[in-house]
């Protein structure tokens, strides 16, 4: 019997010592990451798992030149694009696509490919799944980056940078989206309803250096839909500023400080008093210059 239950111990104890070990948790050595960000009128999403140098010399050695990276570790980096883009000068219709590099001393050669189950399989790479080939030419970093990273950066309204760093080096490629369009036609048809967003359309035209006048209408329309809104009010201010409507540009700002004072919103303020401050800045004048001696 003492026997019999010293074996029913020691299985039980086997059974939970498997099963702990099972569930064991450990953090990976390549952590996933997943980057989600705004651009144009969708979003920019980049899956990827992250290795780190750990005093190794990286490119040349740990990641061959010459040859197919994964560009990160484990399975292969995915890139979503939510609408359609050009990316490095190149039409790339919206979707899910790996993204592979060809490592190189000067440049790195940029691969888009539309077969997602391949992964890390690079030894099955096939050119013909490539949607997009590139060379994207490398930059020295002043300071080691010690975990590869992959950013979206230089952001606008309709263009964006993917930049790739790892120790000491980067390697960064443009995307562009052609919204301009489709936000016009969508401005021509939503200012004519009920619901106009005139601060919207004014803020664009502002922004992407179209029609002022148009902006100034849309945006005095604006302020008088929100009276109080002292972040409409600064836009009037800069569109008058701009239109060379510096007296009336002075009197919105005044409005912007004084509204944004009444919400406590000392941004706003600082703003507003900048603004008067560069208008009323007196203009460089150039130094005078002797008058050329004439030859005798």
């Amino acid at each position: 019997m003492k026997h019999s239950i010293q074996l029913l111990c020691a299985f039980v104890f086997a059974a939970v010592s498997g099963l702990s070990a099972q569930t064991l948790k450990v953090p990976a050595p390549s952590p996933l990451q997943t980057l989600k960000q705004a651009f144009a009128l969708s979003d920019v999403t980049i899956e990827y798992s992250r290795p780190s140098a750990k005093g190794r010399v990286v490119f040349g050695d740990v990641v061959s030149y010459g040859k197919i990276w994964r560009t990160g570790a484990n399975g292969a980096t995915k890139i979503t694009f939510g609408e359609d883009v050009k990316v490095h000068g190149s039409k790339v219709a919206a979707g899910t696509y790996a993204l592979y590099t060809v490592p190189g001393k000067d440049s790195f050669q940029v691969m888009l490919y539309k077969d997602l189950k391949l992964g890390g399989d690079v030894a099955n790479y096939n050119k013909d799944n490539e949607v997009l080939s590139f060379y994207a030419k490398t930059g020295k970093l002043t300071e080691k980056v010690e975990t590869f990273t992959i950013n979206v950066a230089a952001i606008t309204a309709s263009s964006a940078n993917i930049e790739m760093s790892w120790e000491n080096t980067s390697v960064a490629f443009g995307i562009v989206a052609d919204i301009d369009a489709t936000i016009m036609t969508n401005i021509e048809n939503t200012v004519n309803k009920d619901n106009r967003p005139y601060y919207q359309a004014a803020t664009y035209y502002y922004d992407n250096g179209k029609d002022l006048n148009t902006a100034l209408t849309w945006v005095t329309k604006a302020t008088e839909q929100n009276p109080k809104a002292y972040w409409i009010m600064l836009l009037k201010a800069k569109i008058e500023n701009k239109l060379n409507d510096t007296a009336a540009a002075i009197v919105s700002a005044n409005k912007v400080i004084a509204l944004a004072t009444e919400g406590k919103n000392a941004d706003y303020v600082k703003m507003g008093e900048d603004l008067i401050k560069s208008i009323r800045k007196p203009a460089a004048v150039a130094p005078a210059t002797e008058p050329k001696k004439k030859k005798k």
